[in-house]
């Protein structure tokens, strides 16, 4: 047991992808062939698997990461970040080289992004990686998993999560076109947001009711419990016994996008490891998200567990 570990908080492992972000921001993004003026450039620790890990810690959790850096200044810089978030990185290991992940990430003025990411040691993690972390997959409440990682990796993880009794949470981004491998489809709970569920089943997800065909659409072929994240309009919950729930959304003044669906999905699986029913779970990553929109950055933005409860507070008064 890692000297930070809360025996009373649920423990959570996060396999998936750590990067370097590069950030730009601007006006307005550039179309192609375009050049524009930028306001400002920073680098930032991101990736979707560390930043649900450190969203998921921030709220409470114990968190173990498995993951692959490079052996480089970013990976350096990565992992002693996420150790400072008391993130257990024993399983994150060095690719010798190889960059480790970084993500180019341009950021305009209403909020909007557009990310590139070069996986770099990402991309270099093994079935047999995901073999080496079965000790703390087995004892853990659940696990996140993503897909900018290699999918033979992620299936294992699953698998493994599975035969234990461990909830699985797949947040399918970026997601492929088409279906993906039933190994990947049969997780606990699938979360894609807007882009991610078109990609997956061509329905193009716009309000309430294209939500729901997507939903459904999505358990035909294999997931059990699915959460659409919908941005601005908050998210659709369609359980494994049929009911369907509509989570609307608190509006605010939208800042940066870049990690919101992180947000969301770590206060989602925080909740489902607290106890709370799948829509209760919903409401709390909508929460979640909706405040990592009002900060810059990935990581930076990722509220702890006092400031979510006391932003919530002041929207409900």
């Amino acid at each position: 047991m890692p000297n930070n570990e809360n025996p009373a908080a649920p423990r959570i492992v996060v396999v998936g992808s750590i990067n370097m972000d590069l950030v730009a921001r601007m006006v307005q993004l550039p179309r192609p062939g375009e050049t524009v003026s930028g306001d400002s450039f920073q680098t930032i620790p991101g990736g979707k698997g560390a930043n649900q890990a450190v969203a998921a810690r921030r709220l409470g959790a114990n968190v173990f990461m498995v993951g692959r850096l490079g052996e480089d200044s970013f990976g350096t810089i990565l992992r002693e970040h996420l150790i400072a978030d008391g993130i257990e990185t024993s399983h994150v290991f060095s690719t010798p080289s190889c960059s480790s992940g970084v993500a180019l990430i341009g950021v305009e003025s209403s909020g909007a992004n557009c990310i590139t990411v070069i996986p770099g040691a990402n991309g270099q993690l093994t079935v047999q990686d995901v073999e080496a972390s079965l000790g703390l997959i087995t004892h853990a409440k659940a696990i996140i998993v993503q897909l900018e990682s290699p999918t033979p990796a992620i299936a294992a993880a699953i698998q493994f999560a599975q035969q234990n009794g461990v909830l699985t949470v797949l947040d399918p981004a970026p997601a492929p076109p088409g279906r993906l491998p039933q190994e990947l489809m049969r997780v606990d709970v699938l979360s894609p947001n807007q882009t991610e569920a078109e990609a997956l089943t061509g329905i193009v997800v716009h309000d309430w009711e294209t939500a729901a065909q997507a939903a459904s659409d999505l358990q035909q072929h294999g997931a059990k419990d699915v959460v659409l994240k919908l941005g601005s309009l908050g998210a659709f919950v369609a359980t494994r016994d049929g009911h369907t729930v509509r989570v609307n959304a608190i509006p605010t003044n939208i800042v940066d996008t870049t990690a919101a669906g992180d947000a969301f999905t770590a206060a989602l699986t925080v909740a489902l490891c607290e106890g709370r029913s799948l829509p209760e779970a919903a409401k709390f990553g909508c929460l979640a998200g909706t405040l990592a929109c009002t900060r810059f950055g990935a990581q930076p933005a990722m509220p702890t567990r006092d400031e979510l409860e006391k932003w919530s507070n002041s929207r409900l008064v």
